[in-house]
């Protein structure tokens, strides 16, 4: 356990080194702990790493009391309009994004957000969402969506949280991503009066809990990644009412 005072440098990857540190925090992360894999990986120097990375934006969150200086927390970044590079979004190879693409608005993926265990529950990950934000602002983004984790594959685990984001979050239908129907998994497994709603929460990942309060939504049909050992669901978030969420919880807050 990391126990000095944490210096934090936030920054966009400049180099090889700054994308490897990224790499070398999603391994230990999505392989060692959470038991994913990919062509790309590399255990042998412990790099989580795919095809998409050499044309994204990579947020990485460094703590210079660190001996190492290592990397604690990591936001992978694609804009609209870097697209034309790698070809396509990462998520749709999961889901069919059409009706983000043909809104006109500029667009943000999000993805490959981590965090070292150290770090979790602290003020890493508002210092991470502050870079974001100021990222976001930068490149005027309106539209913010990427693929979020539960961790494992068994739905039945799953299907009263999963059910809860359907009956309660599901995205607008003009920013409704729907699971590609050859890996759709469906999301309404249990009737709205069968769920637990305190501990169908309680059992949905805190990020993605994170982005519901924040006004965010999920798209129609969960995807079971058996390779990455988790079952995906598409969030998105439309700035213009992140900012109203924002300035009631303000507002709410100063009275």
């Amino acid at each position: 356990m990391h126990s000095a005072e944490p210096q934090f440098v936030l920054r966009l990857a400049r180099d090889a080194d700054d994308l490897r540190a990224a790499q070398k925090l999603r391994y230990d992360v999505f392989v060692r702990e959470l038991g994913s894999d990919g062509p790309l990986v590399d255990h042998e120097d412990g790099l989580e790493r795919d095809a998409f990375d050499p044309f994204y934006d990579h947020l990485v969150l460094f703590d210079k009391s660190r001996e190492d200086m290592s990397a604690v927390g990591v936001y992978r970044l694609l804009r609209g309009d870097q697209i034309s590079g790698p070809g396509r979004f990462y998520s749709e190879a999961e889901y069919d994004v059409s009706p983000l693409k043909a809104s006109g608005r500029k667009l943000l993926e999000l993805g490959r957000s981590c965090l070292h265990p150290d770090y979790r529950g602290g003020a890493a990950m508002m210092v991470l969402w502050n870079g974001l934000a100021n990222y976001v602002a930068a490149h005027e983004i309106e539209v913010l969506f990427g693929v979020a984790s539960f961790h494992g594959t068994d739905i039945e685990k799953l299907k009263a949280p999963l059910s809860l984001l359907h009956h309660r979050h599901l995205a607008p239908e003009d920013l409704r991503v729907c699971a590609h129907p050859d890996v759709y998994q469906e999301m309404n497994l249990l009737s709205e009066t069968e769920i637990d709603r305190p501990k169908a929460m309680r059992a949905v990942p805190a990020l993605i809990k994170a982005y519901l309060r924040l006004g965010g939504y999920v798209g129609q049909g969960a995807f079971v990644d058996y390779s990455f050992n988790t079952t995906d669901v598409c969030l998105i978030m439309d700035t213009n009412k992140m900012s109203a969420t924002h300035k009631a919880i303000y507002t709410e807050k100063r009275r």
